[in-house]
């Protein structure tokens, strides 16, 4: 007796460019678990489509006639919710609204296929299919726009730390994150007071698209937040994210921490990678770090987290409920590299707690 086929993943491509339809659907339907069950020229074809042939993944072209890829997405997490891959080409706009996507609840994006040349379209394959089958594995979680999320941070945002210059020179925050972790980092950037440790963020996301992660955070958050750059001072009351294809690294200069970037090969097919982070903040932090790891397809930064952990620091995964993909998380957890399994908005109050109590202990040494 044979076993039942699998079900295939249900594609619905949108995308003004009918060059971009087609090969979307060859990369597609060139794998054994997806096929394309229908490609629209604009989201109003699409909304017919979509009751038509019932996709399980929706791909979404950023710019389109008739009606933006933004206001389609709100309409379409309004009305029927579904998951979402925005296909943004790399530009500085394509950035920004392939960012506000996410916060309007796609699961992730990718950059359009570098057409003309084929061994271009090959690497890309495994890109678009492996984000596809992510989003269709995904948890939808309610969108919470920026703006209402930053007003609640701010009102609910403890006070600043105990002023003790150790807690702000020598303990760090380091973050991993991969889908779902742009809105994930907001969420625990946001409530840090001024006076916080510095922190240091390696983000899964493409060259091109870290500097405006970087500006949108930075209007949104009370500390600064900016791209790393190679030799920098890591210094209290900013955040660093990795930028787009570097490794990024926690080093010692002297008394001082600063940040190094290299483009070492990927390490667990990502560059920049958690592992790399984490395990130079085990290195070079040891018990002054505390590691937390989010939402995101795989094991990077699963091992490294268990190493921040075995060096002395206080470690953090996000709980699967409030996970886009607990892949990530999961992976650390069963690795036994987590202190703690906290929901996604306990846990800038969670570190701040354990802030406070070595800051506490600290003083009455």
């Amino acid at each position: 007796m044979s076993l039942p086929s699998k079900k295939k993943i249900k594609v619905l491509c949108v995308d003004d460019s009918a060059l971009i339809r087609s090969v979307m659907s060859e990369i597609i339907n060139s794998q054994s678990d997806m096929t394309v069950v229908g490609t629209a020229a604009d989201p109003l074809v699409a909304r017919d489509l979509i009751k038509v042939t019932n996709p399980d993944v929706l791909t979404l072209d950023v710019e389109m006639p008739r009606m933006d890829g933004l206001e389609f997405l709100e309409k379409l997490m309004r009305l029927r919710p579904m998951p979402v891959v925005m296909v943004s080409s790399l530009t500085e706009r394509g950035s920004e609204i392939a960012l506000r996507a996410l916060e309007l609840g796609a699961i992730d994006f990718v950059t359009k296929p570098r057409l003309g040349v084929r061994d271009g379209l090959l690497n890309y394959t495994e890109l678009i299919a492996g984000k596809i089958r992510t989003a269709a594995s995904a948890r939808l979680l309610p969108a919470r726009p920026a703006a209402t999320a930053a007003r609640t941070a701010h009102e609910a945002a403890p006070e600043a730390l105990l002023r003790s210059p150790l807690l702000s020179t020598e303990k760090l925050l380091i973050i991993g994150a991969s889908t779902g972790g742009t809105e994930a980092i907001r969420e625990v950037l946001q409530p840090l007071p001024p006076d916080a440790p510095a922190v240091l963020i390696a983000q899964h996301m493409p060259a091109g698209f870290t500097r405006s992660f970087a500006q949108r955070l930075d209007g949104l958050c009370r500390i600064r937040v900016k791209e790393a750059e190679q030799g920098e001072r890591v210094l209290p009351g900013h955040a660093y994210i990795a930028p787009g294809g570097f490794h990024l690294s926690l080093a010692r200069s002297g008394a001082n921490y600063v940040a190094h970037l290299d483009q070492e090969p990927p390490v667990n097919r990502h560059r920049p990678s958690i592992d790399v982070l984490f395990d130079s903040a085990a290195k070079h932090a040891g018990k002054n770090a505390i590691g937390i790891i989010l939402t995101g397809m795989g094991k990077d930064g699963a091992e490294g987290l268990l190493r921040m952990r075995r060096a002395g620091a206080h470690t953090l995964a996000q709980d699967e409920a409030s996970c886009v993909v607990f892949g990530m998380p999961r992976e650390a957890v069963a690795l036994g590299a987590v202190d703690e399994v906290s929901p996604l908005n306990e846990i800038s109050r969670r570190v701040m707690a354990h802030l406070r109590t070595f800051g506490e202990r600290a003083n009455r040494v």
